[in-house]
């Protein structure tokens, strides 16, 4: 379907529906400060929040690289699509009538929502027939294990609509397809039934299993969990994948949760339903299940949309297999809690136990849960115990090998205080209760903390100098290459200033362009200052068959925007200052190469003198030609190529 044109009024809409907030606390983790929220930008990279989003004027604003503007505009750069796009999508997500400009289209978007709400229907359709099979006699094992062993009463099982999928092979399928006439195309996109491997017919995903309804945030089925009465392989199993249903993206119980989040401003993270579902039956409604998957960022981040300050609890199952769920979800996170951005706190239960076994063994369950989940420690206090856990700190090789763990742990905290806190707690730790070790364990570790720091902010800062040289080039190159192209009679200027200065193009689509140019000026006999911009631009425009990528890179610049046109008015300056900054980059980069051999390599001392006066002489150069783009070209170019 071609994209439609979308009526002024659906456009409007979205725009008054749309919370700025909402949206963007989906991709960036938000903190209120006064009456804004603010965060790391996620259009550059940041260690100091530098980016607002204001609800009361419902935009954004990076103070750092000054990305800005609407709901939309932030979706259209972070996902990289059309404003069009972008407005449906919006559309659906806040069920508005979407209108445009052409019936047929109209139609098709409608069709569209259409069917994203049928799908909804059967799925509550299906949720409705488990919980009635819950309670007929073939259902019966399921209601006895939810009663006896899970211990939950009538109204539980009734408010979580828990239910029975009966074990024949096609008896939901009947009742979709044969009862309630929905088509067979839509109850296979609901995940609910699957084409048999001869295509022969259809089966029941789910099939002798007891039923858990999971909904989205909004409270409504999107698909079900199920566990196995009959010991049978997988003991859990979801919902494929749907277009209403992504089971990364997902989270148990947040629509249940999202309210006590906001007011405990805290989230409990749990493994399993049951988990969630003895919570919340039990008074504490802030705890969300994890669809027994790796607790990934995009549910972290949701999450942290509902609690001011972000403090989120890991409580898996303190095996070994809840361990590693937990140091995964550490990994999964760890740009977020490295930075701070999200306090991140793990509680594992006495006894290796789970939420639900805990809670079902001792009569003051609730009471003693809630003061573990008050003193549940930090992630990286829990990482470091994880660490001395089977370690004998006497024996060489544990203490060196629980060393270098914990120098990897608190080699990746930004925060500068924080690391003096961890790095006083480690020597503590290591000097094994001997006050006098603790300063020579101290100054041991930061000492070896010192070393790789230094080492990434060079790589750092070098990166960055590569970075603005690269930027600088692009953009200098494009600028001569657009008058070259269309003003005609500057074409030997640019010439002569780039053989004068001895330079060429960094750039492989600005070489390939200005190659297609000199070997056009040859066949010219060297007239092409001569030859019509039209022209150019035409005999260019025809090698697109021929290199279809290489001419999609440099199109742009076959084309005369009134932006460029009003900003080449003063063409020459624009080309003075262009060229300076291709040769300023050649000079910044001899510079460093010839420092680089002053330093480290054994020089006589003719040698030595000689490259003391070549970086004296670049460095005099440099400050010659940054003093020429002052007041040229930085002012000029305020609008860079694309």
């Amino acid at each position: 379907m071609k994209v439609p044109r979308l009526h002024p009024d659906t456009i409007e809409e979205v725009k008054q529906r749309v919370d700025a907030y909402e949206i963007i606390a989906e991709k960036v983790v938000l903190r209120k400060r006064g009456r804004d929220y603010l965060g790391l930008c996620p259009f550059h990279e940041e260690k100091t929040p530098s980016f607002t989003v204001s609800p009361s004027k419902q935009m954004y604003y990076c103070f750092g690289c000054g990305a800005g503007g609407s709901a939309i505009t932030f979706l259209k750069q972070i996902n990289q699509s059309s404003f069009t796009e972008v407005v449906l999508d919006l559309a659906r997500r806040y069920q508005i009538p979407v209108k445009t400009l052409e019936p047929e289209q109209r139609q098709a978007l409608q069709r569209q929502l259409s069917l994203r709400e049928q799908l909804y229907s059967i799925l509550a359709v299906t949720a409705s027939f488990y919980q009635h099979a819950l309670h007929q006699p073939q259902g019966e094992i399921a209601l006895d294990y939810l009663k006896s062993q899970r211990r939950l009463e009538e109204g539980t099982i009734g408010s979580w609509k828990l239910g029975y999928a009966p074990g024949g092979w096609e008896t939901l399928y009947h009742y979709l397809i044969d009862d309630k006439c929905y088509p067979v195309e839509l109850v296979v996109q609901a995940g609910l039934i699957k084409q048999r491997k001869t295509g022969n017919g259809y089966y029941d995903v789910f099939r002798n299993r007891l039923m858990i309804p999971i909904a989205d945030s909004q409270g409504r089925i999107i698909a079900f969990g199920s566990r196995t009465l009959t010991g049978e392989e997988p003991k859990y199993l979801n919902s494929p994948e749907t277009s209403l249903f992504a089971k990364s993206k997902t989270l148990f119980a947040l629509d249940r949760a999202k309210s006590e989040i906001a007011k405990q401003d805290q989230a409990v993270v749990v493994e399993g339903y049951f988990d969630a579902i003895a919570l919340h039956a039990r008074g504490i409604t802030h705890a969300v299940a994890s669809l027994g998957t790796a607790f990934s960022q995009d549910q972290i981040k949701q999450l942290l949309r509902y609690s001011e300050s972000k403090q989120v609890v890991l409580n898996f199952d303190a095996d070994g297999a809840g361990r590693k769920a937990t140091q995964r979800a550490i990994e999964e996170a760890e740009s977020l809690v490295y930075s701070g951005q999200v306090q991140l706190r793990v509680l594992n239960l006495p006894d290796g136990k789970d939420a639900d076994e805990y809670l079902r063994g001792d009569s003051n369950g609730v009471q003693n849960y809630r003061q573990l989940l008050q003193n549940a420690p930090l992630w990286l206090d829990w990482q470091i115990n994880q660490l001395l856990q089977g370690q004998d700190l006497n024996q060489a090789d544990c203490f060196q090998k629980v060393a270098q763990e914990m120098l990897k742990l608190l080699s990746r905290l930004e925060d500068s205080n924080k690391r003096t806190y961890y790095v006083h707690y480690c020597a503590q730790l290591l000097a094994q209760g001997d006050a006098q070790l603790i300063p020579l364990q101290t100054q041991n570790l930061l000492a070896q903390l010192k070393k790789p720091r230094l080492r990434q902010e060079k790589a750092r800062v070098v990166n960055q100098v590569i970075d603005r040289e690269s930027n600088l080039l692009q953009q200098a190159e494009a600028w001569l290459l657009l008058i070259y192209i269309h003003c005609s009679e500057y074409r030997q200027e640019i010439v002569s200033g780039l053989e004068e200065r001895d330079l060429w193009f960094s750039f492989s689509h600005h070489r390939f362009l200005w190659q297609q140019i000199l070997q056009l000026q040859a066949s010219q006999g060297d007239k092409l200052h001569l030859y019509p911009a039209e022209k150019l631009v035409s005999h260019l425009q025809d090698l697109r068959l021929e290199f279809p990528e290489a001419i999609s890179q440099v199109a742009h610049l076959l084309q005369l925007d009134e932006t460029r046109r009003e900003t080449i008015l003063r063409t020459s300056l624009v080309i003075q200052a262009a060229i300076a900054s291709l040769e300023l980059v050649k000079c910044e980069r001899h510079k460093r190469r010839c420092l680089e051999r002053w330093r480290n390599l054994e020089l006589t001392l003719e040698e030595d003198r000689y490259y003391s006066q070549e970086v004296c002489s670049v460095q005099k150069r440099i400050g010659e030609l940054l003093q020429l783009r002052q007041f040229t070209f930085n002012d000029i170019t305020e609008i860079p190529l694309p």
